[in-house]
């Protein structure tokens, strides 16, 4: 016999793309599609959306296309969160609105799941953190890129000792994100505006620092450079406005244990690669290159050796020498994966580790990677606590 545990979900901010696509459509709902979490002991967790925003036809379009209750939709976040019956508070608004509400669901005793960052600064990140423990609520905060197949076989590599001593990792993230006057834009304009929060600092050093913490070891020091490299952009109506935040990054990180990392992050960059995102490791042991869903290897047994001669062709394929790590497991949709680990920390107690401390030293490395690029100098990341 089955039991059906509920799990009421007030989710602010699904009428964006993140919001929609990866948390509603490719979590909540998967996960409702696959006919619950099961729990492996005749419980299964049934996620129930609440569906709250500004718009409220918005919000009602969405629950007719995917079959939820009509009136379990809100525009007054405060009666939502007064209601015993919610469990918890998901959060992808834009970024400036997410402390405020942020505090208000913790104040009212609710459960947090937010995406990053969780807010536009550190101070304010830190009081989260601490409401959230003080309130002795459950907390997470979405860190997906931990989830990706690439990333989960680097990560066993380094596990399983595959690197030796790891010397360096170098990132490349990002594509052309098109200016708005010729061809539409693939984000949203409030991205290129510093005073709507936007900018690649805050948007990706917070996911770069949970990738290399998860991974490789805390990130010990900061030394950015931020550009604006395309100073006007046209937004979602077609007019022309100025660009004042950051577009590209240029980041290099000092790591627990003497690793380097150098993370190029651009909207002002064509792809030439195999993803839109790749992580180079060399160890004294092994090499390897690894994207959102694959990671291929060259151990220092077969490694080749090259020799520098400009005056001749390239008589090797250097990309042919690598070897592809096999999946040897499924791999889920990253979002739904730890939408599923949370869930099971709110109904379980199981560990979580990725919490509002640790959405914390996200924000706290953007906002030292910006001083860093303002500054002109390389500064330490001071270990957080609470």
């Amino acid at each position: 016999m089955t039991t059906r545990k509920t799990v009421r979900i007030a989710m602010n901010g699904v009428t964006g793309r993140m919001g929609y696509r990866q948390h509603l459509v490719r979590s909540i709902l998967a996960i409702r599609e696959q006919g619950g979490l099961d729990l492996g002991d005749g419980t299964v967790i049934w996620p129930e959306p609440i569906l709250v925003g500004r718009r409220e036809h918005a919000l009602r379009e969405l629950a007719e296309r995917h079959g939820l209750d009509p009136e379990a939709v809100s525009t007054d976040l405060d009666a939502v969160l007064a209601d015993d019956s919610v469990d918890i508070y998901f959060d992808s608004q834009v970024t400036l609105a997410r402390e405020e509400a942020l505090t208000k669901a913790i104040a009212a005793g609710k459960h947090i799941y937010t995406e990053k960052p969780t807010a536009t600064g550190l101070d304010g990140a830190l009081r989260l953190a601490r409401a959230a423990r003080d309130a002795g609520i459950k907390h997470g905060v979405v860190q997906d890129k931990l989830f990706l197949p690439g990333l989960r076989k680097l990560k066993r590599l380094v596990e399983g000792g595959f690197f030796g001593r790891i010397l360096s990792v170098r990132g490349e993230f990002g594509y052309w994100v098109f200016e708005g006057d010729w061809q539409a834009a693939q984000r949203p304009s409030w991205n290129y505006r510093s005073e709507d929060g936007g900018g690649i600092v805050v948007d990706m050093f917070p996911h770069w620092e949970y990738v290399l913490h998860d991974i490789f070891g805390r990130v010990e020091s900061v030394q950015a450079l931020a550009a604006t490299h395309i100073p006007q952009r046209w937004d979602e109506n077609g007019k022309p406005y100025e660009a004042t935040a950051d577009d590209a990054a240029y980041g290099v990180f000092e790591l627990a244990g003497g690793a380097v990392a150098q993370i190029n992050s651009s909207w002002a960059v064509r792809v030439n690669r195999d993803e839109l995102v790749e992580f180079q490791v060399d160890g004294t042991e092994g090499s390897a290159v690894a994207g959102l869903r694959n990671c291929r290897v060259q151990h220092r047994s077969a490694t080749p050796k090259p020799v520098w001669n400009p005056d001749l062709p390239a008589t090797e394929v250097f990309r042919d020498q690598w070897q592809q790590v096999p999946d040897n497991e499924e791999f889920d949709n990253g979002f739904k994966a730890q939408w599923e680990l949370f869930l099971r920390h709110v109904v379980l107690d199981e560990p979580y580790s990725w919490d509002l401390l640790a959405g914390a030293r996200g924000v706290q490395l953007a906002e030292l990677g910006l001083r860093s690029s303002a500054e002109g100098r390389r500064l330490p990341v001071p270990e957080l606590s609470l």
